[in-house]
């Protein structure tokens, strides 16, 4: 834990001098809520809620998909990356670094949005509500860290970029982020279950109200778990094997 804690403290200082990267990836939720939240649905304190907990599943998702795909991605080009790579720790407290400052980075990244909550709209939740959120905070991470990882271990730099954007934008849409649990469109209700966008936002909607998950987003969220847990396991290891050839 020592070793995960220093390249956590890395990581992280790496972040900090180039303070764009932790404010981008905070504006877009932020920017989200100010513009289509407060105006439409401030007032409504079920409303609010709701919209600011898909919010803050939209900042998890920047944060975790960026941060992985994008910084993997550039890491891979520097130097220090193959040095680290021959160190006799192993890559577990790399790891274990590396998604300890991303889960830091996710926290900051979601704190404009409950800002912006608590000030601008009715929406209200209890204390115990707010540690039950900010606990499912960390358990939607995990698909997106994932997600991250496969694009950040399988793509140069520059396509990473894109890809992660490409990526984005359609699981953010197609998960019912910018619309509320019942008022998504048609096709969007047909194929968010399926989507880990879903499952994430569902679990954050059930900690937060007194909301009751959809069985198909939850078994979808794991399966799409397991699915990317594999890919970036194969990413990683194909960039290991490359490395050392």
């Amino acid at each position: 834990m020592p070793l995960a804690l220093v390249h956590a403290r890395y990581q992280l200082l790496e972040i900090v001098r180039i303070p764009v990267a932790i404010f981008g990836s905070a504006f877009f939720p932020a920017a989200t809520m100010l513009f289509f939240v407060v105006p439409f649905a401030g007032d409504d304190a079920t409303g609010a809620t709701y919209a600011t907990a898909a919010m803050v599943t939209f900042a998890v998702m920047s944060a975790n998909i960026f941060q992985y795909g994008v910084g993997v991605a550039e890491d891979r080009d520097q130097p220090w990356s193959s040095y680290s790579r021959t160190l006799p720790a192993g890559p577990g407290p790399r790891f274990a670094g590396r998604i300890l400052a991303g889960l830091a980075i996710t926290y900051f990244s979601m704190l404009p949005v409950v800002v912006i909550a608590a000030v601008a709209t009715a929406a209200r939740v209890t204390p115990a509500q707010f540690l039950l959120g900010a606990g499912a905070v960390a358990v939607i991470s995990v698909p997106f860290t994932l997600l991250g990882l496969a694009i950040g271990y399988s793509l140069p730099s520059k396509a990473a970029i894109v890809v992660a954007q490409l990526i984005f934008f359609p699981l953010a849409f197609g998960g019912g982020l910018l619309s509320g649990p019942d008022d998504a469109p048609g096709f969007i209700k047909a194929v968010a279950p399926y989507l880990p966008t879903r499952g994430a936002v569902e679990l954050i909607w059930a900690a937060v109200t007194d909301w009751r998950p959809d069985p198909r987003a939850m078994v979808m969220l794991v399966v799409w778990v397991a699915v990317l847990a594999a890919v970036a396991g194969w990413a990683y290891r194909r960039d290991e094997g490359r490395r050392f050839t």
